[in-house]
C-alpha cells in the first residue's frame, strides 16, 4: 500500500559483505523527541543494530529540531563527508524523513505556511534528486498531528489539511524518482483519531514512547526497508 521497490537495493545488498553505513536526515522525528526511554524509532533501531547477538548495519541520526527541507538540503553532504566511517565517501544508503515543519502556518491558524508551498515543491526535488545521485534513498513520512493542541510554543499552528498537501506533494516526488515512501501520515490516520492522540505527546506534534515504537514497527513491516536491511551476507 505505501511501498514502492527501490530498483538498487537489491544488488547493494548483493555486492557488500560488510554492514551497510546508512545515514537518516530530517527533523525532530528522526532525532527521537519525545522519547526518553529510546530516544526514537532510529535510536532504537541503531540500539538494535548494536547487538553482538544480532549484528545490523552502521546507523547515523543526523536529525535536527525544527529543521524544513531547505535546511536539510543544505547540510545534505557536508554532514556525513566529515563524519567518522564516512569521512570523504558517501554512504550506502540513505533515509530522508521532512515536511512537517514545512507545513506549518506562522502567527495564526490561516498565517503563511513555514516555507511556502512552492518553494517546497522546488527545494525538495533538489534535494531528492541531490540524494539520489549520492546512493538510494528511502523517505519516510511525517506523523498527523494532534490539531487540538495547538499551536506549538504559541505559535506555530499544525493541521491535518496542510500537512496532507505537503505529504502528497511528498509522496508524489517520491514515486516520480522511483524512491520508497512510507506513507506514515494516512497509516496513522487510518488507525483512528484516540489511536494516534494515545501515540503524540502532550504537545500534540511528537510521537511519544509509544508513538516511537510503532515508528518503528512500521519501519520494520516496509517492505522496501527490509530490501535494504536483509540479513548481512557472511564474508569469504
Amino acid at each position: 500500500m505505501h511501498t514502492l521497490v527501490a530498483p538498487n537495493f537489491q544488488s547493494i545488498r548483493q555486492t557488500h559483505q560488510q554492514p551497510l553505513k546508512i545515514v537518516v536526515l530530517g527533523d525532530s522525528l528522526i532525532y527521537g523527541f519525545g522519547d526518553p526511554e529510546g530516544g526514537g524509532w532510529v535510536e532504537r533501531l541503531r540500539r538494535q543494530w548494536m547487538s553482538p547477538d544480532s549484528p545490523g548495519h552502521v546507523l547515523y541520526n543526523l536529525g535536527i529540531r525544527g529543521d524544513g527541507v531547505k535546511q536539510v538540503q543544505a547540510r545534505l553532504e557536508h554532514e556525513f563527508r566529515h563524519r567518522g566511517e564516512l569521512k570523504n565517501r558517501v554512504p550506502d544508503a540513505m533515509i530522508l524523513s521532512i515536511g512537517v515543519n514545512d507545513s506549518a502556518r506562522l502567527g495564526r491558524p490561516d498565517g503563511r505556511n513555514f516555507t511556502e508551498f512552492e518553494s517546497f515543491q522546488t527545494e525538495l526535488a533538489h534535494l531528492l534528486d541531490q540524494a539520489k545521485q549520492l546512493c538510494p534513498v528511502l523517505f519516510v513520512g511525517m506523523v498527523p498531528v494532534d490539531e487540538a493542541k495547538m499551536p506549538f510554543l504559541n505559535c506555530f499552528y499544525f493541521n491535518h489539511a496542510d500537512q496532507y498537501r505537503y505529504k502528497e506533494a511528498t509522496r508524489l516526488a517520491c514515486h516520480k524518482r522511483q524512491i520508497p515512501y512510507l506513507d506514515i501520515f494516512d497509516l496513522w490516520r487510518s488507525r483512528g483519531h484516540d489511536w494516534c492522540v494515545k501515540h503524540l505527546c502532550s504537545d500534540g506534534l511528537h510521537p511519544n514512547v509509544a508513538g516511537y515504537q510503532a515508528l518503528l514497527h512500521d519501519v520494520l513491516h516496509w517492505e522496501a526497508f527490509n530490501h535494504l536491511s536483509e540479513p548481512i551476507l557472511a564474508t569469504a
